[in-house]
């Protein structure tokens, strides 16, 4: 005769008051009115006359929008020898072309460093993580000599092949592949004769869908808020934030509409892919 086998049902209390839950999310709201308060501002100013604009102190609203300010934005730079076509353009290929590279070119360096066993990859990862603490101006004298031979000065090379190069992303992925692609899946794919690429490329890329994202999200909008390099002076290779610096001393209300159109594109990316650049965060992980 079967035993029955007794399972009791354990209910999972958590130790802390309704009024700490109701503190704790009255402090993070008022933390991201905080946080939101200079983006709301910039927002503000981009609608706002040039009448209010002068009000002292500054008004958190706006009495009477208008969008001239944004008619005034491309019209300054309509105004001016390269048309504003140009600007968004070299915005949005030196983006493309640098979250495209720099996705990639990690992805792969991440799944090697993570599951190819070979001599002195230990010692290449904790190199990788100790570059995390250098700032990139220390390397600005070498970098400068290496354009210089490399003949990318005033080029859309210097703005794209050194975003290749983003280490953070690198780390982020090489901790998600570890923490959710096994050795086992990895090992059962090669006795069945997957080659590497096609390991990288059909199994770890989805199952590691949250890292990649995150990594394209991160480096585009941080490629795409970039100033004007230092090493490019032709004005038809300079990006949009270099127009809209060009005009900010021109008009206030100019340069806030740029800023709100610059910004605007990395927030709509950023808000379609939140839930994943969270799970990204909380996986990454600093287990080492």
């Amino acid at each position: 005769m079967a035993r029955k086998i007794r399972v009791r049902n354990h209910r999972v209390v958590l130790n802390r008051s309704k009024g700490g839950d109701a503190g704790i999310t009255i402090f993070l709201i008022l933390l991201g009115i905080v946080m939101f308060l200079p983006m709301w501002y910039l927002i503000i100013t981009a609608l706002k006359p040039l009448g209010e604009r002068n009000i002292t102190p500054p008004l958190l609203y706006v009495m009477k929008p208008t969008w001239q300010n944004f008619i005034d934005l491309f019209t300054n730079m309509n105004s001016t020898w390269v048309p504003v076509s140009r600007y968004l353009f070299n915005t949005i290929i030196i983006s493309v072309a640098a979250t495209f590279g720099c996705l990639v070119l990690g992805s792969l360096t991440a799944y090697a460093l993570s599951k190819i066993k070979f001599p002195g990859r230990v010692v290449i990862f904790k190199l990788i993580q100790y570059s995390l603490m250098i700032s990139s101006t220390v390397a600005g004298i070498t970098n400068f000599f290496i354009f210089v031979a490399l003949k990318w000065l005033n080029t859309y090379w210097i703005s794209i092949v050194p975003v290749w190069a983003s280490t953070l992303g690198l780390y982020l992925m090489k901790q998600f592949i570890d923490t959710n692609v096994s050795d086992e899946m990895i090992e059962a794919a090669r006795i069945d004769g997957a080659g590497e690429l096609r390991i990288y490329w059909q199994i770890v890329m989805p199952l590691v869908k949250p890292a990649w994202l995150t990594l394209l999200v991160t480096t585009f909008q941080s490629v795409w808020n970039a100033g004007a390099s230092g090493y490019v002076w032709s004005e038809q290779l300079k990006t949009f934030n270099t127009a809209i610096a060009n005009i900010s001393t021109v008009s206030v209300g100019a340069s806030s509409a740029g800023s709100v159109v610059m910004m605007s594109v990395p927030i709509i990316i950023f808000i379609i892919n939140q839930a994943k650049i969270v799970e990204t965060m909380g996986s990454s992980g600093m287990k080492d």
